[in-house]
């Protein structure tokens, strides 16, 4: 059936050359000379708008390609001219910005925890070691940590020679990254590692204290322990890729310590409540799950190779989730989300000590073993009744053990081959790597614990307390340490629970 207009109707261009009629003449007569030119021309048309519109397309990418080589970091200084060398401090300055991001997913990790009045608090320790930790690490941390220390390099760095970040190499020694990218990229290890600390001392702790204790630990413990183990120590024979012993054994170790030094949150544990946001739990180990492809990832400090550790971080993650809800189902019949949460961060704290130095099957094994682990940790926590109140040794002082032990296990031969480790492996064998990686173990151990007890007493000895008191404890620390809530129209009253 035909349409209203017919052809002409629904072809405007036959219209414009006279009609169906007239275009049938037209063809029919080849020979026609106007015809003829008309074609043509119009041809002629046709492909100058064509050559036109692609010009511009290719005048379009030409603008865009410096800009897209900008935003990846292909345009960088002299020192880092060729694609390898551009590409490593890419990967630098991205892994950066996920570590940093872990520190705001812990934040929300520890607050959802808590009860409704004290989650700025809690969440305000993490935040505020954005600002200390990077101060800190600026001034003298990182020089402590990665300078040369002279007779005294053994276990610590000059703490002058790099001092403000001053005289750094325009690319860090045996790496193709300019040393101020190496400088930031260890510098939110050192902002990180604090913060996890708190997580036993929530709900109790003086804000004070920690804004004073936390920068001492960061020079006392942390920096002599990076440069034991990477910075040209002692310990260099340690396989401790991203932070077994560095972050997760230190912060777990004087975790332990702080919080047997604190004591327990009153009435505990027949105070004890569950936690007031399960969301945000989720919410923060989703971003510190995130953040750690930087943290373990980025630590390979080069492009070639950063899959591994990229890799095996995940599958570590993964197989701490679903070995930590079938444990659950097991004892209680049924999984939380709270006990996936706790068993996904077991697995980033178990493979960091070894995830670019083993195979992806061997990351799943030690995913699913720290998690077992961990979660038995937990357990005894609570039958010795130890008010470790997010149980920050339980998972990363345990966690960071079991990893760091198991990685001397599953190191990969070919994978170490190249790192002081592979010698050790080469030439005496299996176990003594093991004893090696054990030897890591209890020098962090000794100096997480010696370290945080010295720091802690000296402040009691200034008279700066530990504990808030015992009101604030019992209405809410925010309104004490911080004055504000974080639910106003909740926690208004005192007798909100």
């Amino acid at each position: 059936m035909g349409e209203p207009g017919g052809t002409e109707a629904r072809n405007p261009t036959l219209k414009n050359f006279g009609g169906a009629k007239a275009w049938s003449q037209l063809g029919q007569n080849v020979h026609n000379e106007h015809f003829d030119g008309l074609r043509l021309d119009l041809v002629a048309r046709a492909t100058k708008a064509a050559l036109r519109s692609r010009l511009r397309r290719l005048g379009i990418a030409a603008l865009c390609v410096p800009a897209l080589q900008l935003l990846l970091g292909a345009t960088l200084p002299a020192h880092a001219g060729d694609g390898s060398a551009a590409a490593d401090n890419t990967l630098i300055l991205i892994s950066s910005a996920l570590v940093l991001l872990m520190t705001p997913g812990l934040a929300f990790f520890y607050g959802g925890f808590v009860q409704g009045r004290n989650v700025l608090n809690t969440m305000g320790m993490s935040l505020v070691m954005m600002g200390i930790g990077t101060l800190v690490w600026t001034s003298i941390g990182f020089s402590l940590a990665f300078a040369d220390g002279g007779a005294m390099n053994a276990v610590i760095g000059h703490p002058f020679q790099y001092a403000l970040l001053n005289n750094l190499p325009g690319t860090w020694d045996g790496l193709s990254i300019p040393g101020l990218s190496f400088a930031l990229f260890q510098g939110m290890f050192a902002i990180i590692t604090p913060a996890l600390i708190s997580g036993a001392l929530v709900e109790r702790l003086s804000f004070r204290f920690w804004c004073l204790f936390s920068p001492i630990w960061l020079l006392v413990v942390y920096a002599p322990l990076a440069h034991m183990v990477w910075g040209g120590g002692f310990l260099g024979k340690d396989l401790d890729f991203a932070g077994g012993t560095v972050v997760h054994i230190s912060s777990g170790v004087s975790a332990l310590v702080l919080a047997g030094l604190v004591g327990p949150r009153k009435e505990w544990p027949q105070s004890g409540r569950p936690p007031h946001d399960v969301t945000q739990i989720i919410l923060g180990t989703g971003l510190l799950w995130f953040g750690w492809f930087g943290f373990n990832g980025g630590s390979q400090l080069a492009i070639g190779g950063a899959e591994l550790p990229f890799t095996t971080t995940h599958i570590s993650a993964a197989a701490g989730l679903v070995t930590w809800a079938l444990v659950e189902t097991w004892r209680d019949t049924k999984p939380t989300a709270v006990g996936m949460a706790t068993g996904a961060v077991a697995g980033l704290v178990g493979v960091t000590p070894g995830a670019g130095f083993i195979t992806p099957g061997a990351s799943m094994a030690i995913g699913a073993i720290t998690a077992v682990l961990c979660y038995a940790s937990i357990q005894l926590k609570m039958r010795l009744r130890f008010d470790d109140s997010l149980d920050t040794f339980a998972v990363h002082g345990v966690g960071g053990t079991v990893g760091a032990l198991l990685t001397g296990l599953f190191a990969s031969a070919p994978l170490i081959a190249s790192h002081p480790a592979g010698a050790v492996l080469a030439e005496n064998g299996r176990f003594s790597l093991i004893l090696g990686q054990l030897q890591a173990v209890l020098v962090a151990y000794g100096l997480a614990a010696g370290g945080t007890l010295v720091i802690a007493m000296a402040l009691r000895q200034c008279g700066v307390p530990f504990r808030v008191n015992d009101d604030a404890e019992r209405l809410g620390v925010d309104i004490e340490e911080h004055g504000e809530e974080a639910y106003g129209e909740r926690t208004g009253s005192p007798i909100f629970d």
